[in-house]
């Protein structure tokens, strides 16, 4: 099914249940990035209508972990990543998630003692900014340098100072939200080998990995190289994209098997398998 987007039509939203509507007073216009005035893809909607008018709403079995039964729904993530990125990503390193912010705080509880830390760049999405008070870790900040231009670069000794022994996991926003910085290849390395370096493992938010200006190319960190995927998990969604963050929709991309177990045994008890 194929369909064009009408960005044209003025809907109104507020009366619904909409939170960005009913935050502000009536002569505000809220512009939100996360949920856009723009209706859900068509075929979106239409999937789900069917889904409605089959009248049952029991457990699913398409997001099967067993690997010899892969769901449709992986191997079509499977194909997104290799077409748009060349990432070749297996079904049972797909992991799915209700949201990137429970993806990046599973990690945090996973992967970070008490007495451990974890490293975010500033300034950041405030969930990312708040993940290790969150998760009771410690935390670490290393800012973004603003440019005279509006851009904002990495300051390399500064990064690499802000690791210590104590650090375990870097959360990576990338595209960055909200500097709209998309990392190139070069950048992406070095934060990954200074990582590598320390021991330092990277949860990367890629959520935004479809939103950017021409000129840009976004790339998951984790596809540059066999070294770095085993030492990342990347976490996406549909959301910001399809403009659909109330479906809770996300997933997790863990190549290391090892790591991979280590979250799936957070997220035992807490969020559905």
């Amino acid at each position: 099914m194929t369909t064009q987007a009408d960005f044209d039509q003025v809907r109104d939203r507020r009366c619904s249940d909409s939170i960005k509507w009913r935050k502000y007073d009536e002569d505000v216009l809220p512009m939100w990035v996360a949920d856009m005035d723009f209706l859900s893809p068509e075929p979106v909607i239409h999937a789900l209508r069917e889904r409605i008018e089959h009248g049952f709403f029991g457990y699913p079995d398409c997001i099967s972990d067993d690997p010899k039964q892969p769901s449709a729904l992986k191997e079509a993530i499977g194909e997104r990543l290799d077409r748009l990125y060349h990432w070749q990503v297996q079904p049972e390193e797909i992991v799915f998630i209700p949201g990137v912010v429970t993806g990046f705080n599973l990690a945090c509880h996973a992967l970070v003692s008490a007495q451990e830390a974890v490293m975010i760049q500033t300034p950041v999405y405030p969930p990312i900014l708040g993940a290790a008070q969150e998760t009771g870790v410690q935390g670490q900040e290393t800012e973004l340098t603003p440019n005279p231009d509006g851009s904002y670069a990495v300051d390399w000794e500064a990064f690499e100072r802000s690791l210590t022994p104590q650090s375990k996991l870097f959360v990576l926003c990338n595209p960055h939200n909200p500097v709209g910085k998309v990392f190139r290849k070069d950048e992406l390395l070095r934060m990954a080998q200074i990582c590598l370096r320390h021991g330092v493992t990277i949860c990367s938010d890629e959520i935004h990995c479809d939103l950017v200006f021409s000129g840009h190319t976004h790339i998951p960190i984790a596809a540059l190289d066999p070294e770095i995927s085993k030492n990342t998990v990347t976490l996406m969604a549909p959301s910001k994209t399809y403009n659909l963050a109330g479906l809770q929709c996300s997933f997790a991309v863990i190549q290391n098997a090892e790591l991979r177990q280590q979250i799936m045994h957070a997220r035992g008890g807490l969020v559905p398998p």
